[in-house]
């Protein structure tokens, strides 16, 4: 790896320090070292300018947590370009990397010292009254759930065409292995061993006594259709994609969940394994 891009949390204290740091480092070994400064500019949707990162980019450098990454990822899964994650808080599930081990991480990556997992992500597309609408990706999860007022959303959920289950609740989860130890997993979801492939729908505060989540192939096609509310007025629900994309709907509408064409690619530097970081957060 020769050609670096930085994209920095600049909420998370240290962060751009330590982008500096990293940019210097790299260049005083030869390398290209790319810093993306918008990242100071909160009202931007999203950590990066797309047309800033070039073609010619080994790594993305991600400095924050894992919600720093998720969002990058998202924001960049067309470009096919591995991504480094280092923590500036708590041990994360995807930024492997604290602070004080940058240095060394540098070092790896220069001499190709690294594996890259290949993880899932999911596509949405919404459909609404006047037919397909925009489309989004997730490496964690998209959510549909309410939008507004304390109400119970009603909706169906179907798997290849044939009906699931009518679900009264909160809203539901469609998450992938990696989004599992997320959302879903706080909502009483399993936890998935992150390089699997297959999709998990996990209810939030379901109205019965099935709470259950539930797990498909990651070949099917998961259908959320907005049904009307039990006195017959219109609801309105968000979904939301990987916390931080949304999409509104309304009843009648519906969403379609499937595994996207993409994937994240997650540079792995130590032999760490995912039971490992596992075992620690669980011990926390």
């Amino acid at each position: 790896m020769k050609y670096f891009y930085v994209i920095a949390n600049s909420t998370r204290e240290g962060a751009l320090s330590t982008a500096g740091f990293i940019k210097a480092y790299l260049e005083k070994l030869g390398m290209t070292c790319f810093v993306d400064e918008g990242t100071q500019k909160p009202d931007r949707d999203g950590y990066t300018y797309r047309e800033q990162v070039s073609p010619e980019v080994d790594c993305i450098i991600v400095l924050g947590g894992d919600g720093t990454l998720l969002q990058a990822a998202v924001d960049l899964a067309d470009r096919d370009i591995p991504f480094l994650g280092i923590n500036m808080g708590t041990l994360g599930f995807l930024a492997e990397v604290n602070r004080d081990g940058v240095e060394n991480a540098l070092q790896k990556l220069i001499r190709e010292e690294f594996t890259i997992e290949k993880r899932m992500m999911l596509l949405g597309r919404c459909h609404g009254a006047d037919g397909p609408g925009d489309e989004a990706r997730a490496l964690n999860d998209i959510v549909i759930t309410r939008k507004g007022s304390l109400q119970i959303i009603n909706f169906s959920i179907y798997v290849n065409g044939q009906l699931l289950h009518r679900f009264h609740g909160d809203g539901i989860i469609v998450a992938t292995p990696t989004g599992s130890t997320g959302y879903s997993l706080s909502a009483g979801g399993p936890i998935v061993e992150p390089k699997a492939e297959l999709i998990v729908l996990t209810p939030i505060c379901p109205h019965s006594m099935q709470s259950r989540s539930i797990i498909l192939s990651c070949e099917d096609l998961v259908t959320v259709e907005i049904e009307s509310s039990r006195d017959g007025e219109i609801q309105e629900v968000e979904a939301i994609f990987d916390g931080c994309h949304k999409k509104a709907l309304r009843t009648g509408e519906r969403i379609e969940i499937r595994k996207s064409g993409k994937t994240t690619g997650i540079v792995k530097l130590s032999q760490v394994s995912f039971l490992e970081v596992l075992h620690r957060k669980m011990s926390d």
